[in-house]
């Protein structure tokens, strides 16, 4: 039965799409079967996979709001090595309308109950805040990735996350842990950069993932091409980081099972 990830950071601009879309696209180049949920209204990575958010007849939203299945709302690009299920702007509206109905936090999860067996691994692109579409991802999901971005701000925003995952685990979801933290848009020349990076491995040890996702022309373009960078550019820094990355989260998944 596929493990479900929700891949997170309330902060905006870390990097949290890029990372869904490229660790998906890696996981599935080492022949995972791999479900991508585009949770966020703004339909980045549901764009980043090539997939047209404007002509979509069942997304995520319905599935949400239990006015369609899980299987109905996933596609399978044919230039893609895994599955999408995307989503559009409705999905905003989802913030307000699961606030007024019954199990609003575990919408997500009964509806994946019938396709998650069918994946290795699903990664949820959550949006950049802590509300009720990030809280169903969590309740949903086995293990969170927390893309981060080594600055001046980063483990300020880190510690709201952390309690909210932590409440998660408390009231729905005793099995949620953090899987790992990533730090994307890497600059070794920075000295913020190393001093956040090593902050972070003094605090969280081995919960930091080793594998650095650097800054990355070709890993900046691909979402433009509407196509992981691994597709875009195989032999580019971004793309070599998030195989490795891939690598790595694997061998961490098969040492907790």
């Amino acid at each position: 039965m596929g493990n479900i990830f929700a891949v997170t950071n309330q902060k905006g601009g870390v990097g949290k799409t890029t990372t869904t879309v490229n660790l998906a696209a890696s996981l599935a180049a080492n022949g995972k079967k791999v479900l991508l949920i585009d949770l966020d209204p703004q339909g980045n990575a549901t764009t980043g996979c090539g997939v047209d958010k404007e002509t979509l007849k069942v997304s995520s939203y319905d599935v949400i709001m239990t006015q369609a299945k899980a299987i109905d709302a996933i596609v399978k690009p044919e230039d893609l090595s895994f599955s999408v299920m995307p989503t559009n702007a409705d999905l905003t509206a989802a913030e307000v309308q699961l606030l007024d109905v019954k199990l609003r936090e575990h919408r997500l999860r009964l509806a994946l109950e019938s396709t998650r067996e069918k994946y290795d691994y699903i990664l949820i692109d959550c949006p950049p805040s802590l509300n009720m579409l990030t809280v169903n991802a969590l309740v949903a999901a086995k293990g969170v990735i927390i893309p981060i971005q080594c600055e001046y701000y980063a483990l300020e925003g880190l510690s709201s996350l952390l309690k909210t995952i932590e409440r998660v685990k408390q009231r729905a979801n005793p099995a949620l842990e953090v899987t790992g933290l990533i730090r994307t848009m890497f600059d070794a020349r920075n000295n913020l950069a190393n001093q956040v990076s090593r902050q972070l491995i003094q605090h969280f040890t081995d919960k930091v993932f080793h594998s650095i996702i650097p800054r990355n022309v070709r890993l900046a373009e691909a979402p433009s091409h509407g196509m992981p960078v691994i597709d875009y550019d195989r032999a580019s820094r971004g793309s070599i980081a998030y195989m490795a990355l891939a690598s790595e989260f694997m061998r961490k998944q098969n040492k907790s099972n």
